[in-house]
């Protein structure tokens, strides 16, 4: 099913798909590895161009296409409690110690390794991955969302630490789950008066109703601080729910 993209560029055609075949999931791949290394400056071990782990063979994959170029410009990989299960852990849990998982009643999903095309990263582009992932959501009937946004750490840790200060004020909850960092980003001290911007996925997950549920992580290998956010389904905010309106 194709979408308009809200973005300004009228002409812009976006469609949301599930990326099914071993060549689509390696387009996925290859824009993960795109974006993640010229965006965040994250270094790979990898010749072949691809973001590749043990976890993509285990994870739906979805992809948002510009009909007008045909090039996948937006990626996102679902992992289940179930596939989870077999692998022995969930993909956050590489980066998070999380305290009270196991108690969490109703099935989970994981949201992870997403990532936009800088020339397409807007909210209409989210909006269009979003929509798709709430089929998916509501096909499991998931209870809970969670995974992992990442905050730029090329400033040495400024604008993670800006972040952080509104987001402890606004968004921390952990009577659910409480994330500790395995590698806790170092502190440091900011002005009061230095703010900064949410990034994109970030500020989408917290107009959703999503809450962090700790400190970040810091990613050496990507350079960035991940942020652990979880949304339980029934605190899903109304004003944006109609990016999921047919998972609530």
């Amino acid at each position: 099913m194709a979408f308009a993209s809200t973005s300004r560029n009228a002409s812009r055609r976006l469609q949301a798909e599930r990326l099914v075949s071993a060549a689509a999931i390696q387009e996925a791949q290859a824009l993960r590895f795109n974006v993640f290394s010229s965006d965040f400056g994250a270094s790979f071990d990898s010749s072949s161009g691809l973001d590749a782990d043990l976890f993509d063979p285990h994870c739906a994959h979805l992809g948002v296409r510009d009909l007008e170029t045909g090039k996948l410009v937006a990626t996102t990989r679902l992992l289940d409690h179930h596939s989870a299960a077999r692998l022995g852990r969930f993909y956050s849990e590489s980066e998070f110690a999380l305290h009270g998982l196991l108690a969490l009643e109703g099935p989970i999903l994981e949201v992870g390794r997403t990532c936009v095309l800088a020339s397409h990263r807007n909210g209409g582009t989210i909006a269009i991955l979003w929509s798709e992932l709430s089929e998916v959501l509501n096909e499991g009937r998931y209870r809970y969302l969670m995974g992992c946004a990442s905050i730029p750490m090329r400033d040495d840790g400024v604008q993670v630490e800006a972040i952080m200060r509104r987001l402890r004020e606004r968004h921390l909850c952990t009577d659910h789950l409480r994330a500790v960092p395995r590698t806790p980003v170092p502190p440091i001290e900011v002005p009061e008066q230095v703010t900064a911007e949410l990034p994109p996925l970030l500020k989408a997950y917290m107009r959703l109703g999503a809450k962090i549920c700790g400190e970040p992580c810091w990613d050496r290998e990507f350079q960035t601080a991940d942020v652990f956010v979880l949304l339980k389904r029934e605190d899903l905010c109304p004003r944006y729910a109609r990016h999921f309106k047919t998972a609530v």
